[in-house]
Protein backbone atom coordinates (compact mmCIF):
# COMPACT_ATOMS: atom_id res chain seq x y z
CA UNK A 1 0.00 0.00 0.00
CA UNK A 2 0.85 3.41 -0.62
CA UNK A 3 -0.01 6.69 0.64
CA UNK A 4 0.40 10.03 -1.68
CA UNK A 5 -0.97 13.46 -1.12
CA UNK A 6 -1.35 15.88 -3.76
CA UNK A 7 0.83 18.92 -3.79
CA UNK A 8 -0.27 20.42 -6.59
CA UNK A 9 -3.37 22.83 -7.55
CA UNK A 10 -3.20 22.53 -11.19
CA UNK A 11 -6.06 20.30 -11.18
CA UNK A 12 -4.82 17.04 -13.17
CA UNK A 13 -6.39 14.08 -14.07
CA UNK A 14 -5.78 11.28 -11.60
CA UNK A 15 -4.29 8.75 -14.07
CA UNK A 16 -2.07 11.43 -15.41
CA UNK A 17 -1.03 12.75 -11.98
CA UNK A 18 -0.06 9.15 -11.05
CA UNK A 19 1.40 8.00 -13.94
CA UNK A 20 4.12 10.89 -13.44
CA UNK A 21 4.31 10.79 -9.98
CA UNK A 22 4.72 6.26 -9.71
CA UNK A 23 6.62 5.70 -12.81
CA UNK A 24 3.94 3.71 -13.92
CA UNK A 25 2.65 4.10 -17.24
CA UNK A 26 -0.87 5.64 -17.53
CA UNK A 27 -2.64 2.78 -19.50
CA UNK A 28 -1.71 0.64 -16.13
CA UNK A 29 -3.23 3.48 -14.01
CA UNK A 30 -6.33 3.63 -15.28
CA UNK A 31 -6.50 -0.23 -14.90
CA UNK A 32 -5.34 0.34 -10.65
CA UNK A 33 -8.63 2.81 -10.64
CA UNK A 34 -11.12 0.86 -12.95
CA UNK A 35 -10.41 -2.06 -10.42
CA UNK A 36 -10.75 -0.28 -7.20
CA UNK A 37 -7.07 -0.30 -5.99
CA UNK A 38 -6.98 3.68 -5.80
CA UNK A 39 -8.85 5.40 -3.06
CA UNK A 40 -8.61 9.64 -2.64
CA UNK A 41 -10.04 10.43 0.50
CA UNK A 42 -11.02 6.96 1.40
CA UNK A 43 -13.45 7.24 -1.88
CA UNK A 44 -13.05 5.20 -5.27
CA UNK A 45 -12.61 7.57 -8.52
CA UNK A 46 -12.79 7.43 -12.16
CA UNK A 47 -9.80 8.07 -14.52
CA UNK A 48 -11.34 11.47 -15.27
CA UNK A 49 -11.25 12.29 -11.49
CA UNK A 50 -9.05 15.53 -11.42
CA UNK A 51 -6.65 15.64 -8.39
CA UNK A 52 -7.04 19.05 -5.62
CA UNK A 53 -4.25 19.82 -3.28
CA UNK A 54 -4.08 18.09 -0.60
CA UNK A 55 -5.99 15.08 -1.96
CA UNK A 56 -5.03 12.10 0.30
CA UNK A 57 -4.15 9.30 -2.49
CA UNK A 58 -3.93 5.46 -1.34
CA UNK A 59 -2.77 2.70 -4.01
CA UNK A 60 -4.07 -0.25 -2.33
CA UNK A 61 -1.93 -3.28 -4.54
CA UNK A 62 -0.98 -3.84 -7.75
CA UNK A 63 -2.63 -5.55 -10.76
CA UNK A 64 -0.62 -8.80 -10.58
CA UNK A 65 0.25 -10.09 -13.86
CA UNK A 66 -0.19 -6.98 -15.38
CA UNK A 67 3.10 -6.02 -15.76
CA UNK A 68 4.84 -9.25 -15.86
CA UNK A 69 7.92 -8.77 -13.92
CA UNK A 70 10.35 -11.54 -14.86
CA UNK A 71 13.73 -12.35 -13.35
CA UNK A 72 16.88 -11.42 -15.03
CA UNK A 73 19.91 -13.09 -15.04
CA UNK A 74 21.66 -9.38 -14.50
CA UNK A 75 25.01 -8.99 -12.29
CA UNK A 76 24.79 -7.78 -9.67
CA UNK A 77 28.17 -5.91 -7.12
CA UNK A 78 26.67 -6.79 -3.86
CA UNK A 79 28.67 -5.13 -1.25
CA UNK A 80 27.35 -6.60 1.99
CA UNK A 81 24.43 -9.22 2.50
CA UNK A 82 23.11 -11.34 6.34
CA UNK A 83 19.72 -12.27 6.80
CA UNK A 84 17.34 -9.03 6.67
CA UNK A 85 19.16 -6.66 3.89
CA UNK A 86 21.28 -6.84 0.78
CA UNK A 87 23.40 -3.73 -0.01
CA UNK A 88 24.28 -3.23 -3.51
CA UNK A 89 26.47 -0.35 -5.39
CA UNK A 90 24.18 0.22 -8.17
CA UNK A 91 25.74 1.36 -11.54
CA UNK A 92 24.67 4.07 -13.57
CA UNK A 93 21.93 3.72 -16.30
CA UNK A 94 20.12 1.34 -14.17
CA UNK A 95 16.92 2.02 -13.47
CA UNK A 96 15.88 1.17 -9.56
CA UNK A 97 12.17 -0.58 -10.78
CA UNK A 98 9.43 -1.10 -13.20
CA UNK A 99 7.80 1.51 -14.19
CA UNK A 100 6.67 3.63 -17.79
CA UNK A 101 6.26 0.42 -19.76
CA UNK A 102 10.50 -0.27 -18.72
CA UNK A 103 10.18 -3.79 -17.55
CA UNK A 104 13.39 -4.97 -18.11
CA UNK A 105 16.85 -4.65 -17.01
CA UNK A 106 16.15 -2.98 -13.53
CA UNK A 107 17.53 -3.56 -10.46
CA UNK A 108 14.65 -5.73 -9.18
CA UNK A 109 14.78 -7.75 -12.27
CA UNK A 110 18.31 -8.52 -11.56
CA UNK A 111 17.34 -9.19 -7.52
CA UNK A 112 14.02 -11.37 -8.67
CA UNK A 113 16.78 -13.96 -10.48
CA UNK A 114 19.39 -13.03 -7.38
CA UNK A 115 17.18 -14.65 -4.66
CA UNK A 116 13.27 -15.09 -3.57
CA UNK A 117 13.85 -13.76 -0.41
CA UNK A 118 12.75 -10.02 -1.03
CA UNK A 119 9.87 -7.79 0.92
CA UNK A 120 6.53 -7.56 -0.38
CA UNK A 121 5.63 -3.83 1.16
CA UNK A 122 6.06 -2.04 -2.01
CA UNK A 123 3.56 -4.38 -4.41
CA UNK A 124 5.02 -7.05 -6.79
CA UNK A 125 6.64 -4.22 -9.04
CA UNK A 126 9.22 -2.90 -6.08
CA UNK A 127 10.63 -6.14 -4.36
CA UNK A 128 12.71 -5.31 -1.50
CA UNK A 129 12.60 -1.53 -2.72
CA UNK A 130 12.68 0.43 0.79
CA UNK A 131 14.50 3.75 -1.38
CA UNK A 132 15.41 4.71 -4.86
CA UNK A 133 18.24 6.75 -6.55
CA UNK A 134 17.76 7.92 -9.98
CA UNK A 135 19.01 6.21 -12.41
CA UNK A 136 22.09 7.80 -14.04
CA UNK A 137 23.09 8.01 -10.19
CA UNK A 138 25.21 5.50 -9.26
CA UNK A 139 26.07 3.42 -6.01
CA UNK A 140 24.88 2.41 -2.93
CA UNK A 141 21.44 0.74 -2.33
CA UNK A 142 19.46 -1.02 0.99
CA UNK A 143 17.22 -3.81 -0.33
CA UNK A 144 15.21 -5.55 2.63
CA UNK A 145 14.71 -9.31 2.02
CA UNK A 146 11.67 -9.42 4.39
CA UNK A 147 8.80 -7.35 5.75
CA UNK A 148 9.79 -6.84 8.82
CA UNK A 149 13.49 -5.53 8.48
CA UNK A 150 11.35 -3.34 5.09
CA UNK A 151 9.59 -1.85 7.91
CA UNK A 152 12.03 -0.89 10.34
CA UNK A 153 14.90 0.39 7.39
CA UNK A 154 11.71 2.45 6.24
CA UNK A 155 11.05 4.19 9.93
CA UNK A 156 15.02 4.69 9.96
CA UNK A 157 15.00 6.78 6.72
CA UNK A 158 11.81 8.65 7.55
CA UNK A 159 13.52 9.65 11.09
CA UNK A 160 16.96 10.30 9.54
CA UNK A 161 18.73 7.44 11.56
CA UNK A 162 19.97 6.20 8.25
CA UNK A 163 23.17 8.50 6.46
CA UNK A 164 24.04 8.74 3.33
CA UNK A 165 27.08 10.36 1.72
CA UNK A 166 27.43 11.34 -1.79
CA UNK A 167 29.88 12.43 -4.08
CA UNK A 168 29.37 15.02 -7.10
CA UNK A 169 31.22 16.67 -9.56
CA UNK A 170 30.14 20.26 -10.24
CA UNK A 171 30.69 22.64 -13.52
CA UNK A 172 32.35 25.58 -11.26
CA UNK A 173 34.60 26.43 -8.20
CA UNK A 174 32.98 26.57 -5.61
CA UNK A 175 34.34 29.64 -3.00
CA UNK A 176 33.34 27.99 0.10
CA UNK A 177 34.15 24.58 2.19
CA UNK A 178 31.26 23.91 3.62
CA UNK A 179 27.82 25.11 2.64
CA UNK A 180 24.42 24.62 3.60
CA UNK A 181 21.30 24.56 1.02
CA UNK A 182 18.16 24.97 2.37
CA UNK A 183 15.45 25.36 -0.13
CA UNK A 184 12.35 23.61 -0.55
CA UNK A 185 11.71 21.45 -3.66
CA UNK A 186 8.49 21.44 -5.44
CA UNK A 187 7.40 19.78 -9.10
CA UNK A 188 7.87 22.48 -11.95
CA UNK A 189 4.86 23.54 -13.14
CA UNK A 190 5.95 23.60 -16.91
CA UNK A 191 7.66 19.93 -16.97
CA UNK A 192 6.65 17.76 -14.37
CA UNK A 193 9.48 14.92 -14.93
CA UNK A 194 11.76 18.16 -13.30
CA UNK A 195 11.98 19.19 -9.98
CA UNK A 196 12.66 23.18 -8.98
CA UNK A 197 13.17 24.91 -5.52
CA UNK A 198 9.88 26.57 -5.31
CA UNK A 199 8.02 28.28 -2.65
CA UNK A 200 5.01 26.46 -4.21
CA UNK A 201 3.37 23.30 -3.07
CA UNK A 202 6.57 22.22 -2.05
CA UNK A 203 8.51 20.81 0.73
CA UNK A 204 11.43 21.48 2.93
CA UNK A 205 14.84 20.07 1.37
CA UNK A 206 18.27 20.40 2.77
CA UNK A 207 21.79 19.40 1.89
CA UNK A 208 24.79 19.95 3.26
CA UNK A 209 28.04 20.63 0.59
CA UNK A 210 31.51 19.75 1.52
CA UNK A 211 34.14 20.66 -0.61
CA UNK A 212 36.67 17.80 -1.45
CA UNK A 213 38.83 19.26 -4.37
CA UNK A 214 38.88 21.85 -6.82
CA UNK A 215 40.06 22.05 -10.27
CA UNK A 216 40.56 24.70 -12.85
CA UNK A 217 36.57 24.13 -13.60
CA UNK A 218 35.20 22.31 -11.72
CA UNK A 219 34.48 21.38 -8.09
CA UNK A 220 34.32 17.64 -7.00
CA UNK A 221 31.94 17.79 -3.64
CA UNK A 222 30.19 15.40 -0.95
CA UNK A 223 26.96 15.82 -0.30
CA UNK A 224 24.84 14.67 3.02
CA UNK A 225 21.26 14.32 2.79
CA UNK A 226 18.90 15.78 5.57
CA UNK A 227 15.80 15.41 3.57
CA UNK A 228 15.33 12.67 1.00
CA UNK A 229 13.47 14.64 -1.33
CA UNK A 230 13.38 13.92 -5.51
CA UNK A 231 16.40 14.89 -7.80
CA UNK A 232 17.45 16.54 -4.42
CA UNK A 233 20.87 17.10 -4.46
CA UNK A 234 20.64 17.70 -8.62
CA UNK A 235 18.23 20.40 -8.05
CA UNK A 236 20.36 22.42 -4.97
CA UNK A 237 23.19 22.45 -7.08
CA UNK A 238 21.79 23.58 -10.22
CA UNK A 239 20.03 26.17 -7.91
CA UNK A 240 23.22 27.96 -6.28
CA UNK A 241 25.14 27.82 -9.45
CA UNK A 242 26.80 24.64 -10.22
CA UNK A 243 25.22 22.05 -11.24
CA UNK A 244 26.39 18.72 -11.33
CA UNK A 245 28.38 17.88 -14.51
CA UNK A 246 27.05 16.01 -17.19
CA UNK A 247 23.46 15.89 -15.98
CA UNK A 248 21.08 15.45 -18.92
CA UNK A 249 18.15 17.18 -16.61
CA UNK A 250 19.46 20.16 -15.02
CA UNK A 251 22.65 20.81 -16.80
CA UNK A 252 23.35 19.81 -20.58
CA UNK A 253 21.57 18.66 -22.84
CA UNK A 254 24.10 17.43 -24.74
CA UNK A 255 25.11 14.85 -21.70
CA UNK A 256 26.58 11.69 -22.49
CA UNK A 257 24.81 8.27 -22.00
CA UNK A 258 26.61 8.02 -18.23
CA UNK A 259 24.46 10.82 -17.08
CA UNK A 260 25.02 12.86 -13.86
CA UNK A 261 28.75 12.34 -11.96
CA UNK A 262 26.51 12.23 -8.76
CA UNK A 263 27.80 9.05 -6.43
CA UNK A 264 25.96 7.27 -3.55
CA UNK A 265 29.57 6.63 -1.64
CA UNK A 266 28.70 5.62 1.80
CA UNK A 267 26.29 4.69 3.60
CA UNK A 268 25.88 4.50 8.03
CA UNK A 269 22.84 2.36 9.54
CA UNK A 270 22.01 -0.21 11.57
CA UNK A 271 21.15 -3.79 10.88
CA UNK A 272 17.07 -3.80 11.59
CA UNK A 273 16.78 -7.34 13.48
CA UNK A 274 20.37 -7.66 15.25
CA UNK A 275 21.25 -4.14 15.64
CA UNK A 276 24.32 -4.16 14.62
CA UNK A 277 26.09 -0.57 13.38
CA UNK A 278 27.06 -1.26 9.79
CA UNK A 279 29.29 1.55 7.94
CA UNK A 280 30.30 1.24 4.18
CA UNK A 281 32.24 3.33 1.62
CA UNK A 282 32.76 2.13 -2.03
CA UNK A 283 34.54 3.72 -5.19
CA UNK A 284 33.88 6.26 -7.54
CA UNK A 285 33.10 4.19 -11.31
CA UNK A 286 35.37 4.20 -13.62
CA UNK A 287 33.83 6.81 -15.51
CA UNK A 288 33.65 8.85 -12.89
CA UNK A 289 36.93 8.22 -11.60
CA UNK A 290 39.27 8.51 -15.23
CA UNK A 291 37.19 12.02 -15.97
CA UNK A 292 38.82 13.09 -12.43
CA UNK A 293 42.71 11.68 -13.53
CA UNK A 294 42.03 13.37 -16.39
CA UNK A 295 41.30 17.16 -15.03
CA UNK A 296 44.39 16.59 -12.60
Amino acid sequence: MEKIEVLTDERERIDKYLSEECDYSRSYVQKLLEDGLVLVNDQKVKPSYKVSLHDQITILGDLQGEENIVPENIPLDIVYEDDDVILINKPSSMVVHPGSGNIHGTLVNALLYYTKNLSDCNGFTRPGIVHRIDKDTSGLILVAKNNKAHAILADDFAHKRIKRIYVALVKGVLKHNHITIDAPIGRDKINRKRMMVTSENSKNAVTHVTVLKRYHDYTLVSCELETGRTHQIRVHLAYIGYPIYNDPVYNSKNATSFGQFLHSSEIFFQSPITKKELHFKVPLPKEFQDFLDNLE
